[in-house]
């Protein structure tokens, strides 16, 4: 059984047992989150869609600890005009542990 799941933005297909990186959520480490927005599930039934969100399904999941991702550079560069700026960003993510889909 698999669901696919909206948060933070993005979409994710997910099954019970799977680690996902997940835009930052505020929610502590060790707290159990559920998310409501499920667009699809797939089970013993077939695939169940949404349109756009299934009635009554849920994910939930429990919060593993926040994380940075990879550093990106940000290199601005004007020729001829002694201007450039060299700016690092690390994007925050939560570690989440996929525990039951409910449909």
């Amino acid at each position: 059984m698999y669901a696919i799941i909206e948060t933070g933005g993005k979409q994710y297909k997910v099954q019970a047992g799977d680690v996902i990186f997940v835009e930052k959520l505020s929610a502590n480490e060790g707290d159990s989150i559920t998310f409501d927005r499920v667009l699809a599930v797939s089970g013993d039934n077939g695939l169940n869609a949404g349109s756009p969100l299934v009635a009554g399904a849920t994910v939930t999941g429990k919060v593993e600890k926040h994380v940075k991702g990879e550093k990106v550079i940000v290199y601005k560069y004007k020729p001829k005009k002694n201007y450039h700026r060299k700016q690092g960003h690390r994007q925050p993510y939560t570690k989440v542990t996929i525990e039951a889909i409910k449909a």
